[in-house]
């Protein structure tokens, strides 16, 4: 069973997945569809959030 770290806490917003690529409709001149990546704004894009440890560290 494998062993994660404990002090790693995934975001409760998007669930790990931090970034999205969502398709425009369009399609450039090689066929291929048009997509824009899209981070999380919780987490900025990482997946995940620091521990309340250390949110309160600074008071």
């Amino acid at each position: 069973m494998p062993e994660y770290a404990q002090n790693t806490r995934v975001c409760r917003d998007c669930d790990g997945f931090a970034t999205a690529a969502i398709t425009t409709g369009t399609r450039h001149p090689d066929g291929t569809r048009t997509t824009l990546t899209v981070a999380c704004p919780t987490c900025k894009g990482t997946g995940h959030t620091a521990p309340a440890a250390y949110a309160r560290a600074g008071k």
